[in-house]
């Protein structure tokens, strides 16, 4: 029995048109090869679907720029010379900006002034003083962080700085003298027989400190010969 002839119109089903575009892409590049294969042809094919993906088969012989330069030669156009003019223009358009973009730096440097009507100086006065006054917040804005961080820093370090001394001046840290003079019968005599005169210490150790008894005594006292 005879298919059908399908009629040749856009198929309005989103997935019918999706799978319909599949199957006769992979015929399309399947007789691409064929005719590469078989004719010795070179065969570049191009194809972007609906939703914009692209696909494409160049002969494995030849590359898509050979392809182009073939097809100007044999119709003998020129497909980049357009391509080149925009180039060229848009080029042109690029160059004239800056050239303007360097004009107004050097005049607002003080420079290429002498071609300036009133009106135009007038309005690089204003921008001038525009200008000052962005520049002069931002600086402000600067200043003012820098001074607030300082001060921060400077407040810390007095509060560290109130702690040491506060530690330093706790009666149970530090040497402390008894006021009268240390005698021992093992260290306190010298080769002549003469006792030493000895300084009696006591140290304590401060109250972070991991043998520090936190119920009062716990100290130790210690002695060291003045030579």
């Amino acid at each position: 029995m005879a298919r059908g002839k399908i009629q040749i119109k856009r198929i309005e089903n989103v997935t019918n048109r999706q799978v319909t575009y599949s199957k006769r892409r992979n015929g399309l590049h399947k007789k691409a090869k064929e005719l590469t294969v078989l004719c010795d042809a070179k065969v570049s094919l191009l194809m972007v679907s609906s939703s914009g993906k692209l696909h494409e088969y160049i002969s494995p012989s030849i590359t898509t720029k050979q392809v182009y330069d073939e097809y100007q030669k044999v119709l003998g156009i020129d497909l980049w010379k357009s391509h080149y003019e925009k180039m060229q223009e848009n080029l042109k358009k690029l160059m004239e900006t800056n050239k303007s973009l360097k004009r107004h730096i050097r005049q607002r440097l003080g420079e290429c002034l002498d071609n300036m009507g009133f009106t135009e100086l007038h309005s690089l006065e204003e921008e001038m003083q525009t200008a000052v006054q962005v520049v002069r917040a931002r600086k402000e804005k600067l200043l003012s962080t820098q001074i607030q961080t300082k001060s921060k820093k400077l407040r810390n370090a007095t509060a560290y700085n109130r702690r040491i001394f506060e530690d330093l001046e706790d009666p149970h840290y530090g040497l402390v003298d008894d006021g009268g003079e240390y005698y021992d019968p093992v260290i306190g005599y010298s080769a002549n027989g003469d006792p030493h005169n000895v300084f009696p210490l006591r140290l304590q150790p401060p109250y972070h400190h991991p043998n520090y008894l936190h119920h009062g005594g716990g100290s130790d006292l210690t002695t060291y010969a003045l030579l």
